[in-house]
């Protein structure tokens, strides 16, 4: 390939919307990618016609950047329910938004999720992150989400483990919620200012969309780096590939692994998600149902094909059920404790569930408890000639990422003015 202005190793989320910037502003660039296609993280496989995303993935139309990069509505996306069924108490109880489910708010209000209290308080804390623009929801005020929950919010420890661990706990992929309050209040006021959907054929078709804007020629797969210097990268065929800018934008283990101790890189949030099929499905909505218990293996499950069709074959349903981090059982015997769980949940109609697969994700989200966005946004530029992006940079979100690329190739043209190597 002929030489570059920039040198992109990684294409995910983050290294796509870094090469559109750089296309955008005319600047040449060859983005490199180990696996076999774009999307990093956000990826989604056809298996005997149903569409499986590597992990249970929501995209969230209030998401800022999105607005700016994606044609929403190319994506065709489907939406979720608002509210939720919580497995509490030997029963599934629904909590509702009342704002767009009045009908079902007096059943919701009263129910032992919370009390009536925490119920006007959930709506009191939507009022508030819905004030001024989303950036400010990252303005100091550090503290762990559960603090803030019980210190700002004023919520009980009933609505806490019942409503918020489960549903954050899924979001955050950790139910101690030591996750940053900055982070949950930009999160909250997505859920509450737009919909929670999914394209219609599958998450990967956001990186789909974003690559489609890129010349195909500056793009290139199957290649693993194993080195990075100075204008340079190694692959693992031998091949070097120079250009005088190197942007590193792959996921925190594999930054350490490229650069070393040098880049402190966050730890990682894991999960496990289990994939069946059924024709019996248990809901006829796309309504997510959480364990407001916290005493089985899934914290949270949803049927994918009621949210779109286009998940599963016609006739049968297709059901996402999630563990939050890696589960040391083996497939076998996860699947039977998340059976064991369900059961209780759905009757026994849960032993005809065909299992058909288990992604096991150790790197599924950066860890932001602590101060870990403390600044909100880190620097993306290691060196000379040497930057970096990343959800790590950011926030651990589609957005993050999508906002880490840009930010990451806005420094390198108001850095390089003038077309490089590449011109």
């Amino acid at each position: 390939m002929a030489q570059s202005d920039v040198l992109i190793v990684g294409g995910g989320l983050a290294g796509l919307c870094c090469a559109r910037r750089l296309h955008q502003c005319g600047r040449s660039f060859t983005l490199v990618e180990a696996s076999d296609a774009l999307g990093g993280r956000v990826r989604t496989d056809l298996v005997d016609g149903y569409r499986l995303d590597r992990g249970f993935q929501i995209y969230l139309t209030a998401y800022p950047e999105g607005r700016r990069v994606l044609d929403l509505e190319e994506l065709a996306p489907r939406k979720f329910s608002r509210g939720a069924l919580i497995w509490y108490g030997g029963k599934l109880r629904r909590l509702t938004d009342p704002r767009t489910d009045p009908l079902s708010a007096p059943g919701s209000l009263f129910n032992p999720i919370g009390t009536f209290r925490d119920k006007l308080r959930l709506l009191s804390l939507q009022w508030k992150v819905e004030k001024g623009h989303a950036e400010q929801t990252f303005e100091p005020g550090e503290r762990m989400t559960l603090d803030f929950l019980r210190r700002n919010g004023g919520f009980s420890d009933a609505m806490i483990d019942r409503f918020f661990k489960p549903f954050f706990g899924g979001v955050f992929l950790e139910r101690e919620l030591t996750t940053s309050s900055r982070f949950f209040r930009f999160v909250f006021r997505m859920f509450t200012s737009g919909d929670a959907v999914v394209p219609r054929d599958g998450m990967q078709e956001i990186p789909r969309q974003i690559a489609r804007q890129l010349p195909e020629s500056s793009i290139l797969l199957n290649a693993r780096v194993d080195s990075i210097g100075p204008g340079r990268a190694t692959l693992g065929n031998g091949t070097i590939l120079t250009a005088k800018t190197v942007v590193v934008a792959v996921e925190g283990p594999e930054v350490a692994r490229l650069l070393g101790e040098a880049v402190p890189t966050p730890k990682f949030n894991g999960c496990t998600t289990l994939y069946y099929t059924t024709d019996r499905p248990p809901l006829d909505e796309p309504l997510l149902v959480l364990d407001g218990e916290g005493t089985g293996p899934v914290n949270n499950l949803v049927v994918m094909s009621a949210a779109s069709k286009a998940y599963a074959p016609p006739g049968v349903s297709l059901i996402s059920a999630t563990v939050i981090g890696i589960s040391s059982d083996d497939d076998a015997g996860l699947d039977r404790k998340c059976r064991t769980q369900l059961t209780k949940w759905f009757g026994e109609s849960v032993g005809g569930w065909q299992l058909l697969r288990v992604y096991r994700i150790p790197n599924a989200l950066p860890n932001m408890s602590g101060l870990a966005l403390e600044p909100p946004q880190r620097a993306v530029r290691l060196g000379d000639g040497l930057y970096i992006c990343g959800d790590h940079r950011d926030n651990g979100s589609i957005d993050g990422s999508m906002v880490s690329g840009f930010r990451t190739a806005q420094t390198i043209v108001n850095e390089m003015p003038t077309v490089g190597a590449g011109g």
